[in-house]
């Protein structure tokens, strides 16, 4: 029972971070990053969440060639 809780709590957790309206940078698939009010960052759906643009970055992205 306390497994069952552990589970439940833990996709609540990760279910609270996919509030994209929170998220200032999207790395998309395709390691680009799309930050807030760029071109394509309302239709990126796939993507690691960052806090700036230079950690997305840092983690392998890189800047979209069209702004």
């Amino acid at each position: 029972m306390k497994n069952l809780f552990a589970k439940i709590f833990i996709v609540l957790i990760l279910l609270q971070g996919c509030d994209s309206a929170s998220v200032p940078v999207k790395k998309s698939k395709t390691n680009i990053c799309h930050k807030k009010g760029s071109r394509y960052y309302d239709i990126t759906k796939h993507y690691k969440a960052y806090q700036t643009i230079k950690d997305c970055i840092k983690s392998g992205g890189r800047m979209p060639k069209r702004q």
